[in-house]
Parts: structure tokens; C-alpha cells; sequence
């Protein structure tokens, strides 16, 4: 791709999702509750009352992800411990967070993944949600 023909969405998201193994919703699950893995839900506060939440996951949202996330940062969650952290971002369907991990791997957080299929992959899973 150049200047002159920049990528279409869909082919910058293949790019992104090369770049690092993307996580199913029985997997997440388990790594978080294992203690492995941080969810981070990224939907805005609409979805959330909407639809409930993931219980445990850090909610953050997406225009302050790395803020919270970045282990150097002043403005850091607790929970933003390392670089080496296991964090796998959640939106409603599972595109947004492709872009926000992608983001997260740019400040140094190599375990950065995103949740395939979202909110609403988990949920049709049948795994916890709270209202």
C-alpha cells in the first residue's frame, strides 16, 4: 500500500490480526479466570447497560486505553502491572478491539489480544454476564 492507494478498513484489520493470535471466548474466559489474562471491555456505556458485563473485566474506554494500560504511564490502572501483561481487549463484536490490542502492542504490551467475536461471541457462548 502507498499514499496513493492506502488500505480499505477490512484489509488494515487482516494486517493488524496477523500480527498476533486472537483469542476465542472459552479461552478467554478461562485464562481470566485462571488469573492469566486481563479482559479489558472497551464498548461505550449504551452497550454496556444494554447488553451487561463481562464480570471481572476492567472496563476502560477506548479513548482512554492506553492511558490505563501503558505500565509507564502516569495515568495507569492498577492492574497495569507490566509490559509482559496478558491483557484481551472486548468490544461488541470483536473489530474495534483488533485495532485497540494492535494500539496496546505499539506501547510494548506483546501480549495484547483481542476477543473474537466481542460481547456478543461471549454471550452467545453462554459464558457469565452480569446485568
Amino acid at each position: 500500500m502507498t499514499a496513493e492507494h492506502p488500505p480499505g478498513i477490512d484489509e488494515l484489520l487482516e494486517g493488524v490480526r496477523a500480527r498476533f493470535d486472537r483469542v476465542e471466548a472459552g479461552a478467554a474466559h478461562d485464562e481470566a479466570r485462571a488469573g492469566d489474562a486481563l479482559l479489558v471491555d472497551i464498548r461505550y456505556a449504551a452497550l454496556r447497560e444494554r447488553d451487561g458485563l463481562i464480570p471481572g473485566a476492567l472496563v476502560v474506554e477506548r479513548n482512554e486505553l492506553e492511558w490505563r494500560l501503558d505500565p509507564r504511564g502516569s495515568h495507569r490502572v492498577p492492574e497495569a502491572t507490566s509490559h509482559d501483561l496478558r491483557v484481551v481487549i472486548v468490544c461488541n463484536e470483536g473489530y474495534a478491539s483488533s485495532l485497540a490490542a494492535e494500539s496496546l502492542h505499539r506501547l510494548g504490551l506483546h501480549r495484547a489480544t483481542d476477543l473474537i467475536g466481542g460481547f456478543q461471541a461471549w454471550r452467545a457462548a453462554g459464558l457469565p454476564v452480569t446485568t
